[in-house]
């Protein structure tokens, strides 16, 4: 008798799962194998990507050291009293906590170990920055002496500042004429690392159907940076940004109270400065802060590697590395860069339009003052934040945290984890599809005007400026309600 069709179906089953009972290990170990095939282009290319960027980084490291040399003979030649560099001091002075130990230990084996031996060597004339300043009254042979970029030298020592009033804009840069009566509805904003004023007069300062007819904006150019003095005699420590917005904006234009607005470097100063003036503060804006949960004592270090990555991609990365690493190979780009600016903007003026603001700005500025702010006051002041962040939130102020969610240059995790968690009451918004920079210029379609993202190091991330997004209407009107 035939076994029906049902009892054949479930003997054909019961086989079936016993083959593959029976060949279990070996499926898994296939697909285990499998797995690994899998992964295996991934690991490589990672292997090969971090080899590749070893080597740059060691030859960079190489080409540093021979080009202190090349610097050290140099300087020596053509400049009566030459700046030492710091590659040959080992440590911080004891007595400034604001002069950051990045400046004097940036970990590098194959760079220090070259240092060693030139110093077993005495083959460099090298002293300690301390003994050995630059005359302030001339440029560097390595910096611009242009008239555009020593029009400072008679401005008495007054921070470049971009005022606006409510019926007529008009720029107070140093004169006279520009020291007012008491003022208590003001707002004071302060740009990022290699920009300007222009940041803002070019964006916010633009939108006068959104400012209060009674309120009065003011950008300031940071020291170092923009039209603002660029003293070859000074660290540009945290604390002389804010002495210099103190004394040529605060107390010049006699602001009773007002809002601070910053983005990304400008936060720190803008921390600091409200530690200093919590009573005038009304409240305080931050466009993608730049912080990390640190010990104090490490802070600094951890803010160079987070800010600085040694990486060869993105770009963007890679510039800010080999600009915050390499004290000589920064001093060469600028040499050629911002010393030979307007050979630039002359290639780059077309028929129809001027250079972009945010290409201009990214020459203003000598490599003394950019290479001091990026670890004095970027790295530096990493150290001293949680104390400004403890004074900020004792006083009461309110504070508004603003952060591109795609932001390449300041992980969004400054914000919304870690900043936050300091200023619990803080309003925190988040900006989808907005990174370092347009997190306040903002690109739309039909915008085509393709510009450099200037507000960090050496930066060479394109994006689309346009219209100004959503974050202008919601910080003008944040303000407004205060």
């Amino acid at each position: 008798m035939r076994p029906s069709p049902h009892a054949m179906a479930l003997t054909t089953r019961h086989s079936r799962i016993a083959s593959l009972r029976s060949a279990g290990p070996s499926l898994v170990a296939g697909t285990t194998t499998m797995r690994r095939w899998s992964t295996w282009p991934r690991a490589a290319a990672g292997a090969a990507s971090s080899a590749l960027a070893a080597a740059v980084f060691a030859f960079l490291d190489v080409l540093d050291v021979v080009l202190c040399l090349v610097y050290a003979l140099v300087d020596s030649i053509l400049e009566e009293s030459p700046v030492g560099c710091y590659c040959h001091t080992r440590s911080p002075p004891d007595d400034d906590d604001e002069v950051s130990d990045t400046l004097y230990a940036r970990r590098s084996a194959v760079r220090d170990a070259l240092l060693g031996l030139l110093r077993r060597l005495l083959l460099v004339v090298g002293k300690t920055k301390e003994t050995r300043q630059a005359p302030p009254e001339k440029p560097r042979w390595s910096d611009c002496g242009c008239k555009s970029c020593v029009a400072w030298r008679g401005s008495g020592g007054r921070l470049h500042v971009v005022a606006k009033e409510p019926d007529k804009p008009k720029e107070a840069a140093g004169t006279d004429s520009h020291e007012t009566t008491a003022t208590d509805n003001a707002a004071v904003f302060v740009h990022g690392f290699t920009s300007s004023s222009s940041f803002w007069a070019e964006t916010v300062f633009r939108e006068s159907s959104l400012l209060s007819s009674s309120s009065r904006l003011f950008a300031v150019d940071l020291l170092g940076f923009g039209q603002s003095p660029k003293p070859a005699d000074c660290l540009y420590r945290l604390r002389d940004h804010v002495e210099a917005i103190d004394a040529s904006l605060i107390e010049r234009q006699n602001l009773r109270s007002f809002h601070l607005v910053a983005h990304s470097m400008g936060c720190i100063v803008a921390l600091a400065l409200a530690a200093k003036h919590p009573t005038r503060l009304k409240s305080i804006t931050l466009l993608a802060p730049p912080y990390f949960l640190a010990c104090e004592h490490e802070a600094s270090q951890v803010a160079l590697s987070r800010l600085a990555e040694k990486k060869l991609w993105p770009p963007l990365l890679f510039g800010s590395a080999v600009m915050s690493w390499y004290e000589h190979v920064g001093r060469t780009v600028c040499f050629l860069v911002c010393k030979h600016h307007r050979l630039w903007e002359w290639l780059l003026t077309s028929r129809k339009r001027d250079v972009d603001f945010r290409v201009r700005d990214l020459t203003k500025h000598t490599h003394r003052s950019a290479w001091h702010t990026m670890h004095n006051v970027i790295c530096g002041g990493a150290r001293l934040q949680d104390r400004h962040l403890e004074a900020v939130q004792a006083a009461g102020v309110p504070v508004m945290l603003v952060h591109g969610l795609d932001d390449a240059v300041v992980p969004v995790e400054c914000t919304s984890r870690h900043l936050k968690a300091k200023l619990p009451r803080a309003e925190l918004r988040l900006m989808p599809g907005c990174d370092h920079a347009t997190v306040l210029l903002g690109h739309r379609e039909g915008d085509s005007t393709v510009v450099i993202d200037v507000s960090v190091p050496t930066s060479f991330a394109f994006f689309m400026s346009g219209k100004p997004p959503v974050s202008v209407h919601c910080l003008t009107n944040y303000l407004h309600s205060r």
